[in-house]
């Protein structure tokens, strides 16, 4: 791997350019690629070669036009592992889907749904009918983008990100373009034209999950070489009709959506409890993070804003100078599913609430929201009255995968015997036998809860400790952290950063 990873770098391959005025596009490694190598060789590095290989300056992912080299051998280093039965199993574990793809329920030439064991051939993407059991297939069909050339090229139905900024884009039977505005001289009085594209950005911007619009305005395309563009029919209509046709003018619209929505499993068809298994399949808990110090998994926490994760200040107690890094968008740690990111931890804030010993860590680069790294919802006052259906996350024994356990709030004299309770904290157990304990929390695992008004899952504790198994096998009380009374300053140390 080393060795191919040194060739690429050095002397890369090339791919002809489509048109003869395009020069041809030189293939790096993706970054992921990057960062293995790194790990393994990176110290027998010389340090003038090592400092100018910065892995952000890889490519992330493959885009339509700008290819890069994932991680060779993912299927050979499964079987090498023991791993051999992830192969076709409906969970992505490289980050180029090869393990899922080329099976008994995925032929050549079909892209992945996500999740499952479910392909479809590339035209059955946004044709109108859904195909996929999660509805991938029929969503982001009208999305945001910087360029056309800069969606990505993944064999899957699900994108790699939702751009909160960009051109109006399409996909029809997996074909892009851009929404072209020419006709809206003709077809919308000009004192109605902020409006119209006002609510059409609004919808968009809903459709994607953000809250709000923050800016819109017109511009002339300037990205060449765009083959296809779409027009509205009838731009104040309550439903639009796009026709395809050409653009002589090149007008595009580019919008600014804010505020992404917390607490949404966007992966899923359903939303809530509706459907969700014990064993986590990517999506299901888009906001929860692995923490790694050198390397090594030794806490938890939990996204809650772009650059902001929420976990126990008992994972740094002790601690000697380490590299940390959080890594979401995982639900098996030995792999590498197409949605994970990792970023460096690089701060900390402890609370300043009384009994509280939750802190909040700041990532090197802001996270990029997708189906599979959002961020959950932050309780709005102390009762549970609102909150059902509670629970934490925990890995299996292996620490290999993640799965949930069902909570119930408990007596605090049952935390009291077994851990140290102060003002702030909350005493729940598992809804099902204690005799049932096949999986192990680690400090600043959460504790979620459903809201009942919003559905909307909620971050309403975090573990101080890490919580496993009694010795005969049982389960234990669990001992939470409550996040409502850290709500201001959690708010405040985001909002001043």
């Amino acid at each position: 791997m080393a060795f191919q990873f040194v060739c690429q770098v050095l002397q890369p391959s090339c791919i002809p350019s489509d048109t003869p005025d395009e020069g041809a596009q030189i293939v790096l490694p993706c970054r992921d690629f990057c960062q293995d190598f790194m790990t393994g060789c990176g110290s027998r590095l010389p340090s003038r070669f090592k400092e100018s290989l910065d892995c952000q300056n890889f490519p992330e992912f493959s885009t339509i036009r700008n290819i890069c080299v994932s991680k060779p051998g993912c299927k050979e280093s499964l079987k090498s592992r023991g791993l051999e039965a992830r192969i076709c199993d409906g969970v992505p574990d490289c980050a180029d889907l090869s393990d899922e793809l080329l099976c008994d329920y995925c032929p050549p030439g079909y892209i992945h749904c996500g999740s499952g064991k479910k392909c479809i051939p590339k035209e059955k993407r946004c044709n109108g009918e859904v195909d996929c059991p999660n509805h991938s297939d029929e969503k982001s069909c009208l999305a945001l983008a910087p360029s056309i050339s800069s969606i990505s090229a993944i064999p899957s139905s699900q994108q790699i990100h939702i751009q909160a900024e960009g051109h109006v884009v399409f996909n029809e039977k997996s074909t892009f373009g851009k929404l072209c505005l020419d006709n809206l001289n003709f077809t919308v009085a000009e004192e109605n034209r902020t409006s119209v594209l006002l609510n059409v950005a609004t919808s968009l911007c809903k459709t994607l999950n953000f809250e709000k619009v923050d800016d819109m305005e017109i511009e002339i395309d300037p990205e060449p070489r765009v083959k296809n563009y779409v027009q509205m029919d009838d731009p104040s209509a309550g439903r639009i009709t796009f026709l395809q046709g050409p653009c002589p003018y090149r007008s595009v619209l580019l919008v600014k959506c804010i505020d992404i929505e917390c607490g949404l499993q966007s992966a899923r068809s359903t939303q809530g409890l509706n459907g969700l298994n014990k064993m986590a399949v990517h999506g299901d808990w888009p906001w929860h993070a692995a923490l790694l110090k050198d390397g090594i998994h030794v806490c938890d926490a939990t996204m809650v804003a772009s650059q902001w994760l929420l976990t126990s200040a008992s994972c740094f107690q002790g601690q000697q100078k380490a590299e940390w890094v959080a890594r979401l968008g995982s639900v098996r740690l030995t792999s590498t599913s197409p949605w994970q990111q990792q970023r460096h931890i690089v701060g900390m804030v402890k609370s300043p609430v009384e009994g509280s010993t939750m802190v909040l860590v700041k990532l090197d680069t802001p996270l990029r929201t997708s189906d599979f790294v959002r961020p959950v919802c932050l309780p709005q006052q102390s009762s549970m009255s609102l909150y059902s259906a509670c629970n934490t996350l925990g890995w299996t024994d292996n620490r290999e995968v993640l799965q949930r356990v069902e909570l119930q709030e408990s007596k605090m004299e049952q935390c009291a015997n077994i851990s140290i309770t102060t003002v702030n904290s909350m005493c729940s157990e598992g809804v099902y036998s204690m005799d049932d304990c096949s999986e192990e929390e680690l400090a600043g695992s959460p504790m979620l809860c459903l809201n009942s008004e919003t559905n909307r899952w909620m971050l309403t504790g975090i573990t101080n400790w890490r919580i496993a198994c009694s010795k005969n096998g049982t389960q234990r009380p669990r001992l939470y952290d409550k996040t409502a009374s850290n709500i201001d300053w959690i708010y405040s140390t985001i909002n001043n950063s």
